[in-house]
This record gives structure tokens, sequence and C-alpha cells, in this order.
């Protein structure tokens, strides 16, 4: 839903709703880019293609297009971010990688440990990535403010190594570098290569393109454009 770029209750239902028993009380709203969700989807993507080729016609382009791109299997707002500007085709301002071999990218996807990969991340059986592009044998991380605390920062060192120990490439992004267009640019660059594929835009204005889609898909997590 959150790629669709809007929501159909007001901000005062929806977001006690998307912080539901993570979140403490004293929290304010610039903390949704961190918050995770672990419930069933209110639409899954199966429906909402139902509904899509129903909404025929100019009016509903829009949606189709949301409906079209959309991914499943996102567990916080900044991911479902993350995912659009990775994944969305060039010509709406993202990198496309969607169109990469062995099925482009996979959100949220689990990859469990040899015995001595476990041991390389001391005894971690296996990782759950953000964004996994198998073409790239590469795992896309968002760190938000919760991978600041040491504790955090101790576990995902050994959870990287053994994701290193299973021969995949972790790249970590953080919040300053999710509104650095360059900086996504070039992450996508390196994935491209790493999966033998040539990075190339064929559109004009793809800049003033990213920069939109970027803005939209934070305006529908409600956070400000950049």
């Amino acid at each position: 839903m959150e790629l669709l770029g809007i929501y159909s209750l007001p901000a005062e239902a929806t977001l006690p709703i998307a912080w539901g028993g993570v979140w403490p009380d004293f929290t304010d709203r610039y903390n949704v880019e961190q918050e995770h969700c672990r419930c069933e989807p209110a639409v899954t993507m199966r429906e909402l293609r139902a509904v899509a080729a129903w909404a025929t016609g100019r009016r509903y382009a829009t949606f189709r297009r949301a409906v079209e791109y959309a991914l499943s299997g996102s567990a916080s707002p900044m991911e479902t971010v993350m995912a659009g500007m990775f994944s969305i085709p060039m010509r709406w301002g993202g990198f496309n990688l969607r169109a990469l071999p062995q099925g482009g990218i996979l959100l949220n996807h689990r990859i469990d440990f040899s015995p001595r990969a476990v041991r390389m991340a001391s005894g971690i059986p296996y990782a759950v990535c953000d964004l996994y592009i198998p073409a790239a044998g590469s795992d896309l991380e968002y760190n938000g403010g919760y991978h600041e605390q040491e504790s955090v920062r101790v576990r995902d060192g050994q959870r990287n190594n053994g994701l290193k120990g299973m021969g995949v490439k972790v790249l970590v992004i953080n919040r300053d570098q999710m509104i650095d267009i360059v900086a996504l640019e070039a992450i996508a660059q390196s994935i491209y290569d790493d999966a033998n594929q040539r990075f190339r835009y064929q559109v004009a204005g793809y800049r003033a393109r990213q920069l939109a889609l970027l803005n939209g898909l934070r305006a529908g997590i409600g956070l400000p454009p950049v």
C-alpha cells in the first residue's frame, strides 16, 4: 500500500495502526522510517491486481502503474522506499533492478548459513536480507537509527560475516544516503557490475525523474520531500 503513495484513512488513524506494538508512546512521528510491521497485509498483491484489472481508463492509470511495480514482503516504510527506488524502471525514476536475471530483487529473503558461515557469524544460523539481488549475489540493507545502537552494530557485524561466508556482498545504505540520489546511483551501478549487466540510461531528464519518485515514495510514508 505504501507504494500507492496514499493512505485511505486520516493520519490520526493510520499512524497508531502502523506503530502498534513497536514504538513506545513517546516516539514522535519522524521515527516512522524505522518502524517494522510484523502482520498480515491489509490487501494482498493478488487482490490489488484484481482491482487494477477492473480499474480501466486514464483516471486509474497511476493506480495501475503502482500495482504493476509494487512488491510484497516489505518489513518497514524505508525498506519500501529503498525497494521502490532500486526496482522501478528508469523511465519512472528508479534503477530497474527488477529487470536483472534470476528474478531481479527479493524483499526480506532468508539465507540459511552453512556450518562454516554459522561459525563466522558467532552462532547466528541465518540472515534475512532487506533487498536481495540474486544475479549480483548482493544484499542491500537499510540501516536507520536503530542500527546505531552498540548491541545492534555488533550483531550486524556478525550477521554480515555470515553472509560473507555464503559469498554474499552486503551493501549498507544509511539515512543520509537514502536522500542522496548520486550515492544511490553509484550503488546501483555497482550492483549492475556484479550482475555482469550494463547500466545505462535510455531516458532524458533522469535526475528529475529520480527526485520526483523519491519524494513521492517519501510522501507515501509521511516523510517530507528532500
